[in-house]
């Protein structure tokens, strides 16, 4: 245990943190101590980081956060360790964020966190998964959403309310309450399109002078200065102002970049080669659950109990149950559901 002496000099760490934020950052700036503060509240034991540090941590540390290193980015389950997963690509959208926040003297913390938090709920097989899991879940399934059912009631991470909004804004549509989140919008984007383009070559499906000629002209074919070019013109155009933005010129750029990779790589048929599979498998494990828990839930509960186990799920642990389930083999070592039917007999009792 800390002593009074001790404690007090932590919680001098906490505060100093705190008001260097009102000395360093923009005005408009989400402060640590204006936080609309977390659902439950909360007693502060080692009081030595903000409430954002303690969010980035908390998401940091969490299983879903561990699960997407083996979950789909574009290309499905790449042998290849240089193509994107879904982590890499969070961690990617995480310092792209970070430096549009630094340069524009936002709060660094809450965009980390944001950033870190904002692809918790994805699907195995990336967009291929959302898709299918979005045809079958009555009201639909998307993926930010999920996300924040991952931080509110899958593993109840408590987090502050700054944090769950940017994480549910991130995808294009919705308006974000704060200027961190709305960051991580466009880091978001930006990541995945330079990190695509960047895996598309590698896997052979097209090469840099397929890219169109006006992107060619106006973005750097290299794609460190690609990227730069995209996060220098957000900083240059949001700079000294309440809201982060792209310019014009920029974004109708970017918009014929992104048009042009979903027509030649996101619904390419030889990127999209396996995803007939992949929707099988989702399907299948989705039918075998659904009926499996009717001895064991409510009919109404159903559906979001198997798409809250599922989309968890890894593309590799996705396919061995697959196989456990409906191909036959030999006695062998096998994967179990015991973490989906610990969590009906906790809703249970």
């Amino acid at each position: 245990m800390y002593n009074k002496a001790m404690t007090v000099n932590l919680k001098s760490i906490k505060e100093e943190l705190e008001d260097r934020e009102y000395k360093i950052l923009a005005p408009y700036a989400t402060k640590c101590k204006e936080s609309a503060g977390r659902k439950f509240s909360r007693t502060d034991d080692y009081p030595i980081r903000t409430e954002f540090q303690r969010d980035r941590d908390k998401i940091l540390h969490s299983k879903s956060f561990r699960r997407l290193k083996h979950k789909t980015q574009v290309f499905l389950s790449p042998f290849n360790d240089h193509f994107r997963t879904r982590l890499t690509h969070t961690l990617e959208v995480s310092q792209i964020a970070r430096t549009i926040s630094r340069s524009l003297k936002l709060n660094e913390d809450l965009t980390e966190a944001i950033a870190l938090g904002h692809d918790l709920g994805h699907t195995p097989f990336g967009h291929c998964g959302e898709g299918i899991l979005n045809e079958l879940l009555p009201g639909g399934f998307f993926h930010n959403v999920q996300s924040v059912r991952v931080v509110e009631v899958l593993e109840d991470m408590n987090l502050c309310r700054e944090t769950v909004d940017g994480i549910l804004t991130h995808s294009w549509g919705y308006k974000p309450k704060t200027p961190e989140a709305k960051v991580v919008q466009y880091a978001d984007k930006i990541a995945y399109i330079n990190h695509d383009i960047e895996d598309s070559i590698r896997a052979g499906v097209i090469s840099e002078k397929d890219l169109p000629q006006d992107s060619l002209k106006y973005f750097p074919q290299n794609q460190s200065d690609r990227l730069g070019k995209m996060i220098s013109d957000i900083i240059i155009t949001s700079m000294d102002k309440p809201e982060v933005a792209m310019s014009e010129e920029c974004w109708a750029h970017y918009k014929k970049l992104r048009e042009w990779m979903f027509q030649n790589v996101y619904l390419d048929p030889v990127t999209k080669a396996e995803e007939k599979k992949a929707r099988n498998i989702v399907k299948s494990l989705y039918e075998y659950y659904t009926d499996k828990l009717t001895q064991y839930c409510d009919k109404d509960e159903i559906p979001q109990l198997v798409c809250d186990y599922i989309s968890g799920m890894s593309d590799q642990y996705a396919i061995r149950r697959y196989i456990d389930l409906f191909i036959p083999k030999p006695l062998s070592e096998e994967t179990s559901d015991e973490a989906l039917f610990k969590r009906i007999k906790d809703e249970i009792h």
